[in-house]
């Protein structure tokens, strides 16, 4: 059964989200051509520049069920919010969430903040307790992840929340569905996965 979560409805003041301080960021051209080994090792690459789910890669990674916490349901109206800009390219007014995805025993993996066209939020995330490839998946949507940037900084609060020192490993997308965007997502990695991917640099 879905969670009720109320929704914040100031947008003059939305609560701030955890965007890295960037020490380095790449493009479309660094996505799409990959990087050096030295500076991110393949594994970690498939991670950050697959087209596939992420909560689906954790799953096989860790051999556990991937859950959900939800931090924030923030109206924040026509606000660029300090998202990338293809922000632009989700309809508003706009509603932006963030999210811890951690396993089923309780090790936090990943952050993510996704913005949505307020009026569409509901159709889409029936049930806000589950990652948003389970609610796409359970509506049988035919999907397009379009990953345009990669991130590499610092964040004194998700050193805070993973436990673990920084810098960290991002990237932000579009989710494409039936030719229109349907929500800009990005996305922060803990370091905790070098348990299972190794070390971030070749």
């Amino acid at each position: 059964m879905a969670t009720a979560y109320e929704i914040k409805s100031r947008p003059s003041q939305p609560a701030a989200w955890h965007k890295l301080s960037s020490l380095w960021h790449g493009g479309e051209e660094v996505v799409q051509a990959g990087l050096p080994h030295s500076q991110l090792a393949p594994a970690w690459q498939i991670l950050l520049l697959g087209d596939g789910s992420p909560t689906r890669h954790l799953r096989l990674l860790t051999g556990e069920p991937i859950e959900v916490d939800v931090i924030d349901m923030s109206a924040i109206g026509m606000s660029h919010d300090q998202a990338p800009s293809l922000i632009e390219a989700v309809p508003g007014p706009r509603l932006r969430r963030q999210v811890w995805l951690r396993t089923a025993s309780g090790q936090r993996l990943a952050y993510a903040t996704s913005w949505w066209d307020a009026s569409q939020v509901d159709e889409y995330l029936q049930n806000r307790s589950l990652p948003i490839w389970d609610n796409l998946s359970r509506l049988h949507s035919e999907l397009y992840r379009d990953i345009q940037g990669i991130h590499y900084g610092h964040s004194p609060s998700l050193e805070a929340a993973f436990a673990e020192a920084g810098p960290f490993w991002g990237r932000h997308y579009l989710f494409w569905h039936s030719g229109q965007p349907l929500t800009l997502i990005y996305e922060v990695f803990s370091p905790y996965l070098r348990k299972y991917l190794g070390p971030m640099q070749g």
